[in-house]
């Protein structure tokens, strides 16, 4: 096999096709090993062996694109602005990007890895819960550019304070090679300038325009900045606010992402596929200012990785759901039952018991919470 002479890269061998890489990781819970001879057998051209393999050739495959790369992280809203990011720069290139939240070790090179040749832009999407992580995804993409979208509370259990979390992120900036984006309401913002290492752009984060666009497209002041951010991005670029409107037409979020659905009368909005205190103050904003027939119901479930704070944390959030004056604020987990809230369930069973007595047509009813709560199941059957 010539040099990078491949159509893409997965290291899940049942979506191997004629032509891929098949990515051979050992993981917790099986051997990616074991699964090459299925892998050859369905066309993989290659196998790449382990972490550090993986990327080594995705950073040297990075280098032989025209691409600019783009490299997007934060607390929270990093896939929505990631998602924006892609369609505003979709009106002036090719652009590649982050499925989902493929955002760690393994799925950015693996992004990379699936980027065309003739692409004109790779935007991907950057996690980390762990000091040193963006450091090291950056070795692997060298960014042209980073975008940062807020700097919270996630993962605090790790990175021991706000400022340790904006070290993190400020990395993104350090390492980019063009310019840095941060909104002027940044909690770190200083700090964020002082990291970065090319042009700092900062962005208003409620622009009039970007508003009146974002209505009906995606509720919320945090949504409305995310949206400033991924145009900041793209105007430089070349994107004109034309092209912004134009793409927001239709525009939704992947998976469990303020997704709405009607089930018996009631409209439910499954944000479930990860929570932090910021998104979850940020989501119920949102939600209270959603008008609907009915009430409003907030289901909200236990968050994760929030260290020794984790107790008050979740009393924040909770407090500021009655402060809101949600009529039926429901609390799912060991964390979540403990806070002031109308119904409290340690565990979801009994909840999906009694649910549909909770519920009424004409209700909306927002699902927030980390992933690994499975909030999302109440809508299942």
């Amino acid at each position: 096999m010539k040099k990078f002479d491949f159509t893409g890269a997965t290291f899940d061998s049942r979506q191997v096709k004629p032509g891929m890489l098949f990515v051979a990781l050992k993981g917790e819970k099986a051997d990616g090993h074991d699964f090459i001879p299925q892998a050859l057998a369905k066309g993989a051209v290659g196998i790449v062996d382990g972490y550090d393999e993986l990327g080594e050739l995705a950073r040297e495959y990075r280098r032989s694109l025209k691409a600019k790369v783009v490299g997007v992280t934060g607390s929270a809203g990093k896939t929505t602005t990631k998602e924006l990011t892609k369609a505003f720069l979709s009106a002036v290139g090719k652009v590649h990007a982050t499925e989902g939240n493929f955002n760690n070790h393994i799925g950015l090179p693996v992004t990379i890895l699936n980027c065309p040749k003739d692409a004109d832009f790779l935007v991907l999407e950057m996690g980390s819960n762990h000091p040193g992580e963006i450091a090291a995804l950056c070795d692997i993409a060298e960014p042209d550019c980073g975008l940062v979208t807020n700097v919270g509370t996630a993962h605090l259990e790790f990175f021991g304070s706000q400022d340790g979390i904006a070290e993190e992120k400020g990395v993104l900036l350090a390492r980019a090679r063009m310019f840095g984006v941060a909104a002027r309401n940044n909690a770190r913002l200083s700090r964020l300038r002082e990291l970065c290492g090319g042009e700092f752009v900062e962005v208003d984060p409620r622009p009039e325009w970007l508003v009146k666009a974002m209505a009906g497209v995606l509720p919320g002041d945090h949504n409305v900045s995310n949206a400033a951010l991924a145009f900041a991005v793209a105007e430089r670029f070349g994107a004109t606010r034309e092209n912004a409107i134009a793409a927001l037409e239709g525009f939704s979020l992947p998976g469990a992402r303020w997704r709405k659905r009607v089930k018996d009368g009631v409209t439910y909005i499954d944000d479930s596929y990860n929570a932090n205190p910021d998104s979850m103050i940020a989501a119920l904003d949102a939600f209270a200012a959603t008008p609907c027939e009915g009430k409003h119901v907030a289901v909200l479930g236990d968050m994760f990785e929030l260290g020794p704070d984790a107790a008050e944390m979740h009393r924040k959030v909770f407090d500021h759901a009655m402060k809101l004056g949600i009529p039926l604020v429901i609390g799912v987990g060991e964390e979540s039952s403990k806070c002031l809230c109308h119904l409290a369930y340690k565990t979801l069973a009994p909840l999906k018991k009694k649910f549909r007595f909770d519920v009424s047509s004409g209700d909306i009813v927002l699902l927030k919470a980390s992933h690994s709560m499975s909030l999302g199941s109440l809508l299942d059957g």
